[in-house]
């Protein structure tokens, strides 16, 4: 057993997890979406969430042991990040589950291996807790594991007791803290003393079932859920003070501070939180984005939208002006990829969406500034006003009220702190009190709806559901259908009519729409009546009813009216070839790479597919080829397609393909190309295979331990890819003067003449860096026994200011140089090298230039030697100068 905790990046701490359980007879699962399947939580917020309707059995799982790596965003403490040590927007979970497998003894024998073994935590650093009365749970940790008794501590419900709502499977839990000073001791051990203990790992052992009065009974399949904070356990074996130092947020941040000009290991404390929350949010918005999530005023958008400004909003409190959300999020994409290719693979998404909405909020900033001024103005007059009518000695109201500078904050987004300095320099102050109140006015009721439950349309359909009838689906034969409208949402609130250019959601008792289901995208179309159009963007089921997203384009739609539903039919015709083209596609992968291949996921678009599938390796080219043909094979057959509906056992029996996780009910509807591919499927889908036209695969790729994921196109689709792949083709072919055959060398080439004229361009800027610095050896000023030379040159790069920096010292010798660049506007750059003589003195390079800098509004370090820094002032860039230069001569003459 190790004695201390051994150092692991936070991907091998990731996937040493995931080993640990793999090999312990749990299938590893990928992460699921940050986009939620349970309609009632607004984003994934716990490694449980995508078995909760298994752990609710409203799902039989199809393995009994799984392990995750779970993505998850929470944002109901979103004013403590940056500023506590642990708390975040987006982290990874870590969890293995059991589904009426194994239970408390084995979980806990598992959790403490795997700590003190395979992590290497000391056992004399751990400390356990269990719920007030599992007694089991106490006996097993005393008598099996060999705790202390008095390191075991009992908690109460609120702390110990995991349950899934009012009613349903419920059960105590067991948490394992370390303690970073365990020479404190034993005595009135204090778990919520977060600067000594940290919960690390969560154990639920669901073994009850409580019904609406508050009885519990046992229930006969008892499951096990699991939680690791992988921020957690980085901060403990790579031994920082805090999450966002570990390797998996901090390199975020220490580009946002290259980019402000800041030394994180310098900067103030307040300066601090505003780099770790823009660590956190960048990392948060970057996996939002890429599971498709999009900016918006409502539900997740909405959360994604709050994000993204507070990035914005604390880039300004330290100094960065204009867009540079984008640069960091490079780093978070590099940081994340490995684990999630798909951050890569939607690397040009994610930096538009970043771009789009940087900009926009910057535009945003600017208008609260301009109300700010006027309500600075109002409060200007009126205290001029109140100083002549009650005299010189009456004391006026000098604070700007703090709900004003709570509506800056909250509707404009701009910074309370950058409210209170606008408003000093205009000698007034700002209602602290009352902005906390409203603060917290606003804090109470985002708790009260909290981050986890969007009722805006479940919770007014649940109240009309007495008075509605379920939505009859006609989709599968009928492209239109004569409905009546039976509830019409705006803003997710029933009203009896709403008037053009209005966006609502529809419900009618019949539609030919289909609902987002089983990875395939709801229907487009139209909806008119008498005078009436109302474009159709987005289809969900919400329960039993079809809700319809969309706007009306013209006329005033009325509860109660009849109307035509009809469907996009070019639209539907797409989903339908990329939806049976992914039922060839797993066929295929079945029969030419492994039978035991199994679904992960899918998502079934009008432009494309996306199929994620279990496997250990990557597809070889040759098998990615051979897929393709095959599917193009069976496309050419025409093999004629059969719907059934049966009872799912039936159904299993004769060999139809079910989702792992997916709901199903006692009957199922079965889509099966006999001879090809029979699969449980509620989607629409084409009557032949030759409808599919052609099926082309544009990537084959890695998106989690153990699963990858193919996108393809097929139909009306591939001649789309191919038009805008032949127009790139002819335009190189045009511009490079070269046949397309001749592109792939052409380009070789010029790439070659590019990194070699690169080198080049940087061996010249080297050499006119040192030809101009020679020039200035003249400047040199004898101090005492040594040199000091202080001196700017020109707009030469940072690499060429420090290479004629070196040289210059080693031609004075005794010598201390410091040299700036102003090599783009307002970016100034700093080197300072020092000799040995020169550090005997006291002078150290790294903490002298970085206190130079600041003066231009940035900073730096380095060795006590050599040290370059940064500044994003180069107005001041003279005073920089002139001060390093005089405490140069004090400090070579002391």
């Amino acid at each position: 057993m190790a004695s201390s905790p051994q150092y692991l990046s936070g991907n091998e701490i990731r996937q040493t997890f995931l080993d640990f359980f793999a090999q312990r007879g749990h299938k590893i699962l990928p992460s699921a979406s940050l986009v939620p399947e349970d309609p009632t939580v607004l984003l994934t917020i716990a490694g449980m969430l995508p078995f909760k309707p298994i752990f609710l059995g409203q799902r039989t799982a199809e393995v009994p042991r799984a392990t995750t790596s779970q993505k998850c965003i929470r944002t109901n403490d979103i004013e403590n990040v940056g500023r506590t040590v642990r708390h975040h927007t987006f982290f990874e979970m870590l969890g293995n589950f059991s589904f009426g497998d194994y239970f408390k003894e084995q979980a806990i024998a598992w959790a403490w291996e795997l700590s003190t073994e395979t992590f290497g935590l000391p056992p004399e650093r751990l400390i356990v807790s269990v719920f007030e009365e599992d007694d089991e749970a106490f006996a097993i940790w005393r008598d099996k594991i060999g705790i202390p008794p008095h390191r075991i501590k009992r908690m109460g419900k609120d702390d110990n007791f995991w349950v899934s709502g009012p009613t349903g499977p419920c059960g105590p839990c067991s948490e394992m803290y370390y303690d970073f000073h365990p020479e404190l001791g034993d005595d009135n051990i204090d778990l919520e003393d977060g600067s000594r203990f940290i919960e690390y790992y969560n154990l639920v052992f669901m073994q009850y079932n409580r019904d609406v009065e508050g009885n519990l009974t046992p229930l006969q399949s008892k499951n096990i859920d699991t939680g690791m904070g992988l921020e957690r356990m980085a901060q403990i074996l790579q031994k920082v003070p805090n999450n966002y130092e570990t390797d998996l947020i901090f390199p975020i941040i220490k580009t946002a501070a290259e980019i402000a000009g800041i030394d994180y290991t310098q900067a103030d404390e307040k300066t601090k939180i505003s780099l770790k929350v823009i660590g956190d949010h960048v990392r948060a918005v970057v996996h939002m984005i890429a599971d498709e999530i999009r900016a918006s005023n409502i539900g997740r958008g909405y959360v994604l939208r709050r994000l993204i400004r507070r990035v914005v909003r604390h880039g300004r409190l330290i100094g960065i002006e204009g867009e540079f959300i984008t640069k960091v999020a490079e780093s978070a994409i590099a940081l994340s990829e490995a684990a999630y290719p798909n951050v890569r693979q939607r690397e040009a998404q994610i930096k538009a969406e970043l771009q789009r909405e940087e900009n926009q909020f910057l535009k945003t900033l600017d208008r609260g500034e301009k109300l700010l001024a006027e309500i600075i103005q109002k409060a200007l007059v009126g205290q001029a006003s109140r100083l002549s009518s009650s005299g010189q000695d009456a004391h006026p109201t000098t604070e700007i009220s703090g709900r004003d500078a709570f509506t800056l904050y909250d509707t404009y987004g701009f910074p309370f702190e950058l409210t209170q300095e606008i408003a000093a320099e205009q000698g007034l102050t700002v209602d602290t009190a009352s902005y906390e109140a409203a603060m917290e006015e606003q804090q109470t009721r985002s708790k009260e709806a909290h981050e986890t439950i969007d009722l805006t349309v479940q919770g007014s359909l649940d109240k009309l559901a007495e008075h509605i009838h379920a939505t009859e689906f006609l989709g599968y034969t009928q492209p239109l259908s004569q409905s009546i409208v039976e509830v019409i949402l705006v803003n997710g609130k029933s009203v009896e009519a709403a008037e053009a250019g209005t966006d609502l959601q529809i419900v009618l008792d019949k539609t030919p729409f289909y609902a987002e289901s089983g990875g395939q995208i709801g229907d487009r179309g139209y909806i008119t009546g008498d005078g009436i159009v109302v474009r159709i963007e987005d289809v969900k089921k919400e329960s039993d009813f079809f809700v319809h997203f969309g706007r009306i384009d013209r006329g005033t739609l009325r509860v109660g009216d009849p109307v035509t539903a009809q469907i996009d039919r070019s639209c539907r015709r797409r989903a339908q070839a990329n939806h049976t083209a992914t039922h060839l596609l797993q066929a295929a992968l079945k029969k030419i790479v492994d039978d035991s291949i199994s679904q992960a996921g899918s998502l079934v678009a009008f432009d494309r597919l996306r199929f994620d599938f279990n496997s250990p390796r990557a597809l070889t080219s040759e098998e990615v080829q051979q897929i393709e043909e095959q599917v193009n094979t069976w496309i050419a057959e025409a093999h004629a397609g059969k719907v059934e509906v049966l009872p799912l056992a039936e159904a299993k029996a004769k060999g139809a393909i079910a989702m792992f996780g997916e709901k199903y009910g006692d009957e199922v509807r079965v889509l099966d190309f006999p001879g090809v591919s029979m699969e449980l499927c509620g989607g629409t889908h084409v009557s032949n295979t030759a409808e599919i036209g052609v099926f082309k695969i544009i990537s084959e790729s890695g998106v989690a331990a153990g699963v990858r994921r193919i996108e393809a196109v097929a139909g009306p689709s591939v001649l789309d890819y191919l038009n805008v792949r032949d127009k790139v083709v002819k335009e190189l072919s045009g511009n490079l003067k070269a046949k397309p055959e001749e592109l792939p060398d052409r380009i070789n080439n010029l790439q070659n003449e590019l990194k070699s004229t690169q080198k080049q361009l940087e061996a010249l800027k080297a050499e006119l860096a040192i030809a101009k610095s020679d020039q200035l050896l003249s400047q040199a000023e004898t101090v005492g026994d040594g040199k000091i030379l202080v001196a700017q040159l020109g707009e030469v790069d940072a690499e060429s200011l420090k290479t004629a920096a070196e040289r210059l010292q080693q031609k004075l010798g005794n010598a201390a140089v410091v040299l700036a660049s102003v090599p783009e506007p307002q970016k100034v750059n700093f080197v300072a090298v020092f000799s040995p003589e020169v550090n005997k003195k006291g002078l150290q390079a790294g903490k002298f230039i970085g206190a130079i800098a600041k003066i231009c509004g940035g900073g730096g370090g380095g060795r006590p030697n050599l040290a370059q820094a940064g500044g994003r002032d180069a107005s001041k860039l003279k005073e920089a100068l002139e001060t390093a230069r005089t405490q140069l001569r004090e400090g070579l003459q002391a």
